[in-house]
C-alpha cells in the first residue's frame, strides 16, 4: 500500500474490545492516541503477547519500517515516469531494471462506486485533521508500533537518500497503484547514482514483487529476483533481502523457500517484520496452523501493527473463531494511519463479513476501503461479488468487468465467468468461455516466470476445464502442502472426476479446523450425498447456504437444487 493519509473518520472507528495486552497497547483510546514508552506500550507496560491479534495469509506480506512521505500527485507521478532506468554496475547479474509504466492518479469514482463510498469521503476530510493533531508527537511509535511504517529504503541507512515506497501491509493489491510505479521509478534513479546500495537493491525486488501482485504480472517476478540478488552479492547476509527473497518465494507459492528464507532473516535481524510476516504466511500456507499461531503471537510481541495484525486474524479464523478475527481486524483498523492500511484492512473485514453472509456489513467495509483507495482490487472484486450475493447482479457484472480489464487474475475471471452463465442472456456463454480461457493463459503466464499456479489450476479447471487437469493440479498441490484449501481442491477434482470415495476424506479434512466456509460446506455435502451419506450431505448442504447463501453464482444454485433433490 503506498502511502497515504488517513480517510478514517474519527467518530466513525470501531470500538476496541479490551483483553489483549499488546494489541491494547497500540490502540487509541478515548479518542487519543497514547504515545508509550516503546514499540506498542503504553508507559509501564509489559509488551507481552495478545491472546488475540490479527494476521491474514492467503491475503496478505507485510514490510519494514523507515519512512513515510505524502503520496505523490499526479504531476509528481508524471516526472517520476520520464525517469530513465537505473543502470547496475559493469558485470551485475541484476540486469537493467526497467522502469515501470506509471498510472495515471484519476480523481473520477470508477465504475459502480456507491453512496457508501461518498458518504465516507466527505467525513474523511475532518478525519484527517483531526488525526494529523494527534500524530504529531507519536511519529516514531506509530512508524514502529502501530503500523509498521514503509518499507525501508536501504539508502537511508547507508547514506544514500531515502525514498518511501510503499506502506506497512504491503499485501496482493494493496499497492496497486501510480505511487508504487512512482517509487520504483525513484529507486532506479538513485541505484543508477548509488549502484552499491544494497538496501535499495533489495527494496526495488521487493517493489517488484509487490507490483506483480497488485498487477496481475508475474513477469516482474524474474525482475523482483535480480535485484534481491544484486543485494545480496553486495551484502551476503542482509535481512532486507532475504526478507524480500522469502516476499517473493511466497509469492511464487514455494512457501518451504519462503519459510527457510524467513528464518535466515531473522536471525539477522529478529524484529524484521517482512520477515515475521513471511514466517507467518509461509506456515499458514503449509497447513502448520499451530506452528503459525506461535508465529503470529511472537511477531506481535516484537513488531505490533498492522501487517500482524491481519495475519493473527486469519489464523484464527482459519480455526473458526471469526469473534477474534473480526475484533483484531477492528482494531487493526482503528490505528490504520495510511489511506492503503485503511484500503487493505477495511477490505479484509468487507471479506470476512461476506464469508459469513453479512453481505450490508461486506458493502459498507469495502465502500470505506475505496474510499481510501478507489482503485483497491480486493475491494473492487469483493464489493462485486456482495453485490451479486444480494441480488444485483447487473452491477456486480459491470464492477467485475471493470476488475478484469485492469486485473485479469484468476479469481475475479472465474467470478465473472460464472455470473455472465449465471444470467444467461444472449452471448453469455460465449462470454464465459472466454473468461475461462483467460484464466488458462493466465496460469500459463505465472508458471512461465516461476509461479507455482496448481492450486488455481485445480480451482478453476475443476469447473470450467479439463477436469483431468484438475485433478493432476491438485494432487501436485497437495503433495507439497497440506492445508484446508489444498484439501477442498482436491476433495472437490476427485469428484468431478467420479471418484467421491476417495475425495470424502479430504472433503471432511478441508472443514476440520472449524474454517466457516460455504464453499467448502458445499463441496462437502455433495460429495456426501454421491457417497449414501444422505442425512450428513443435506446437513452439510444446509449449513452452506445458512452461513453464505450467495457464495457462488453458480454454487449456490447447484447447492439448492441438491438440496430439494435429496429431501
Amino acid at each position: 500500500m503506498p502511502p497515504r493519509t488517513n480517510d478514517d473518520e474519527a467518530e466513525t472507528r470501531p470500538p476496541i474490545p479490551g483483553g489483549d495486552a499488546a494489541l491494547a497497547s497500540t490502540t487509541p483510546e478515548a479518542e487519543t492516541i497514547s504515545c508509550g514508552t516503546g514499540a506498542g506500550a503504553e508507559p509501564g507496560g509489559s509488551g507481552a503477547e495478545a491472546g488475540g491479534s490479527g494476521a491474514h495469509v492467503g491475503r496478505p506480506e507485510a514490510e519494514q519500517a523507515a519512512s513515510r512521505t505524502e503520496s505523490a500527485g499526479p504531476e509528481a507521478e508524471q516526472a517520476t515516469s520520464q525517469t530513465e532506468p537505473a543502470r547496475p554496475e559493469p558485470g551485475s547479474d541484476a540486469g537493467e531494471p526497467e522502469t515501470a509504466p506509471v498510472v495515471p492518479h484519476s480523481h473520477a469514482s470508477p465504475s459502480g462506486t456507491d453512496h457508501r463510498v461518498a458518504a465516507v469521503r466527505r467525513v474523511g476530510a475532518s478525519g484527517r485533521r483531526w488525526r494529523a493533531a494527534q500524530l504529531v508527537g507519536c511519529a516514531a511509535l506509530l512508524a514502529v508500533a502501530l503500523t509498521g511504517g514503509a518499507i525501508a529504503v536501504g539508502a537511508a541507512r547507508d547514506g544514500g537518500s531515502a525514498v518511501a515506497v510503499a506502506s506497512s501491509a504491503v499485501d496482493p493489491g494493496v499497492l496497486g497503484s501510480g505511487n508504487l510505479d512512482a517509487s520504483i521509478a525513484s529507486l532506479q534513479a538513485h541505484l543508477r547514482s548509488q549502484p552499491r546500495d544494497f538496501g535499495s537493491w533489495a527494496t526495488l525486488g521487493l517493489a517488484y514483487v509487490e507490483q506483480a501482485r497488485t498487477k496481475g504480472d508475474p513477469a516482474r517476478y524474474p525482475q523482483a529476483e535480480k535485484a534481491l540478488k544484486r543485494s545480496l552479492a553486495l551484502a551476503p547476509r542482509n535481512d532486507q533481502a532475504l526478507a524480500g527473497r522469502a516476499a517473493l518465494a511466497a509469492a511464487r507459492h514455494d512457501f518451504k523457500d519462503a519459510l527457510t528464507y524467513a528464518d535466515q532473516a531473522l536471525k539477522q535481524n529478529p524484529y524484521s517484520e517482512r520477515a515475521l510476516s513471511s514466517r507467518i504466511d509461509a506456515l499458514v500456507e503449509l497447513g502448520r496452523y499451530a506452528e503459525a499461531d506461535g508465529a503470529a503471537k511472537t511477531a506481535d510481541t516484537r513488531k505490533p501493527g498492522v501487517p500482524v495484525f491481519t495475519r493473527y486474524a486469519y489464523v484464527h479464523e482459519l480455526r473458526g473463531d471469526v469473534t477474534t478475527a473480526r475484533r483484531v481486524l477492528k482494531q487493526a483498523l482503528s490505528v490504520a494511519t495510511s489511506r492503503g492500511d485503511v484500503a487493505y484492512v477495511a477490505a479484509q473485514l468487507g471479506q470476512l463479513a461476506w464469508n459469513q453472509g453479512e453481505y450490508t456489513a461486506a458493502l459498507t467495509y469495502y465502500a470505506r476501503a475505496l474510499a481510501a483507495d478507489e482503485n483497491y482490487l480486493p475491494a473492487l472484486e469483493g464489493r462485486a461479488r456482495a453485490q451479486a450475493a444480494s441480488g444485483h447482479r447487473d452491477e456486480a457484472i459491470k464492477g467485475l468487468e471493470t476488475v478484469v480489464s485492469r486485473y485479469p487474475l484468476p479469481g475475479p475471471l472465474v467470478e465473472l465467468g460464472e455470473l455472465y452463465e449465471a444470467r444467461g442472456a444472449a452471448g453469455d456463454k460465449a462470454k464465459a468461455r472466454d473468461q475461462y480461457a483467460l484464466v488458462d493463459a493466465w496460469i500459463a503466464l505465472a508458471r512461465a516466470n516461476g509461479v507455482n499456479a496448481d492450486l488455481d489450476t485445480a480451482l478453476a479447471a475443476a469447473d470450467h476445464g479439463d477436469k483431468a487437469s484438475a485433478l493432476r493440479a491438485a494432487r501436485a498441490e497437495w503433495a507439497r502442502r497440506h492445508t484446508v484449501h489444498t484439501a477442498d481442491a482436491l476433495a472437490w477434482a476427485l469428484h468431478v472426476n467420479g471418484r467421491d470415495k476417495e475425495a470424502l476424506p479430504y472433503a471432511r479434512r478441508a472443514t476440520a479446523t472449524g474454517y466457516r466456509n460455504a464453499a467448502f460446506l458445499y463441496h462437502r455435502g455433495m460429495i456426501e450425498l454421491t457417497t449414501g451419506h444422505a442425512e450428513d450431505g443435506r446437513a452439510s448442504l444446509r449449513a452452506a447456504l445458512k452461513l453464505n447463501p450467495g457464495f457462488s453464482p453458480l454454487g449456490a444454485a447447484r447447492a439448492r437444487q441438491a438440496l430439494e433433490a435429496a429431501q
